[in-house]
């Protein structure tokens, strides 16, 4: 088992034929992800260089080729009517990885998303999923990974490659690994990630990585008080001054809010271990698996 993507996943990339599209597209399908089809206004009856082809729209592409999943890399003019494109056509998964999309225009692509009720969007500004062994969708660095038992949600891209690659020095597989991004308007947060793993029977416990802004790590903790299955912390940005946004647009404290420490008390507080640095994650996720009788 996995969460949102696996081996059966096909997927149509919108912006195939730029040079993002194009090399990530490739190191998808190196790992085994069915990239099925590509988006191209004006493009299609033609194929990239691999032999996918490439679509008018992504409705014709998943009425051609079954598509069921989109990895938007387009630029910011175009992602969010993108992203409303894929629901529209009812796609059930989409990924957009693209930053600097106007506030209001993602405001509208979440808004339509939801209203389609069937289609869960991931992004934007972010690394993409990845399931160990079995295949991922947008920029997630795959070398790091092993097949186990832990499922990672994070905010931070770099952070989670950090994270998993301890996990994985540590002999701690890893199930899936899914950055949601660090855009203040997100098409998923922590608590529409977390029911996942908590409902994966091969995940056993999960990683929760935050950052300083806004109020996703304490709405988390509601959640987590509902969980079965461990959870172990990080939260980036400790030293972070207030009111100066450290990388992503989200990330910036406002008086007391949004606080690293603010975030490390509200885990705390539903019995999550948070770690001191990144280093420290496999240590408490071994404990963790203990307790609930997985050896690792």
């Amino acid at each position: 088992m996995s969460i949102l993507v696996d081996e059966n996943t096909k997927v149509v990339v919108s912006g195939i034929t730029g040079g993002e599209g194009a090399f990530h597209s490739a190191l998808m399908q190196d790992y085994g992800t069915q990239v099925v089809a590509g988006v191209k206004p004006g493009g299609g009856g033609t194929v990239t260089e691999r032999g996918v082809p490439i679509f008018d729209t992504v409705a014709e592409a998943v009425e051609k080729t079954g598509a069921n999943a989109q990895f938007v890399v387009v630029g910011p003019r175009f992602a969010a009517d993108s992203i409303i494109e894929g629901a529209a056509a009812g796609i059930d998964l989409i990924v957009c990885i693209t930053e600097f999309i106007p506030v209001q225009e993602m405001v509208t692509a979440v808004r339509f998303v939801k209203s389609q009720g069937t289609t869960r969007l991931v992004g934007p500004n972010c690394p993409g999923i990845l399931t160990a062994g079995k295949g991922k969708i947008g920029i997630i660095p795959p070398s790091s990974f092993t097949p186990g038992s832990v499922g990672v949600v994070s905010r931070s891209g770099t952070l989670c490659y950090e994270i998993v690659d301890a996990l994985t020095r540590a002999g701690i597989g890893q199930t899936t690994a899914v950055g949601i991004g660090g855009d203040p308007i997100l098409g998923s947060t922590f608590v529409d990630i977390l029911p996942l793993f908590e409902a994966d029977p091969e995940t056993k416990a999960v990683v929760l990585v935050g950052e300083i802004g806004g109020a996703d790590e304490e709405i988390a903790a509601e959640y987590i008080k509902t969980m079965t299955k461990p959870v172990v912390g990080f939260i980036g940005g400790r030293s972070a001054p207030p009111g100066k946004r450290m990388g992503h647009a989200g990330a910036i404290v406002s008086g007391t809010s949004g606080s690293a420490q603010g975030k490390v008390d509200a885990l705390n507080a539903v019995g999550v271990a948070v770690a001191e640095t990144s280093s420290d994650v496999p240590g408490l996720i071994r404990q963790a698996l203990a307790r609930v009788g997985v050896t690792v």
